[in-house]
């Protein structure tokens, strides 16, 4: 184990975040009322689904807490701290997007335990870009999420292509 990755384990146990991945990933861990929270979650991703199609800004950033939010896209700056940070570069984005966007979830798998909770799916989006041209991306996307009031919001989120090692390039249209 690098001394990078222990630092971060050890931060993780330090704060609690390692033994709450750990439980809810072992099988029966979860809480009653889980299936009530996943489906609030999923809501959460479909109203999500709903604003990027829409190219809603506002209803986007109405997923994310609005504090402590920490963002790992998948175009440059490597990170956004915080949530208006996030926001102008959803804005960014949608100014670059001419014309419709059509955009899909799939496999979408959620666990949650207490008050956090993680995902992991496929995201595909289409658009037509600058100069009208066609544009397709497939992303696979991980996100955490805290319950605060009763209200699930994504606290983190990873957002990533595939890599091809020998070119360097990333698989914009990953299939399984």
């Amino acid at each position: 184990m690098s001394n990078q990755w222990k630092i971060a384990f050890g931060l993780g146990v330090a704060l609690g975040y390692t033994a709450t991945i750990a439980s809810a990933a072992t099988p029966g861990a979860a809480t009653p009322g889980g299936a009530g929270d996943k489906a609030q979650i999923e809501a959460l991703e479909a109203k999500f689904a709903a604003g990027f199609s829409a190219k809603d800004v506002s209803k986007i950033m109405s997923c994310y807490a609005r504090d402590a939010l920490f963002v790992f896209d998948v175009a440059p700056p490597r990170q956004h701290v915080g949530w208006e940070d996030y926001k102008k570069d959803w804005e960014g984005l949608f100014g670059a997007m001419t014309g419709p966007v059509t955009f899909k979830i799939s496999d979408l798998d959620v666990t949650a335990v207490g008050s956090v909770a993680y995902s992991h799916s496929i995201q595909d989006v289409h658009w037509t870009g600058a100069g009208g041209a066609a544009v397709e991306m497939t992303v696979r996307v991980t996100d955490v999420y805290r319950k605060v009031a009763g209200k699930w919001r994504i606290v983190q989120e990873h957002v990533s292509v595939p890599v091809d090692l020998d070119t360097g390039k990333g698989d914009l249209k990953s299939k399984p």
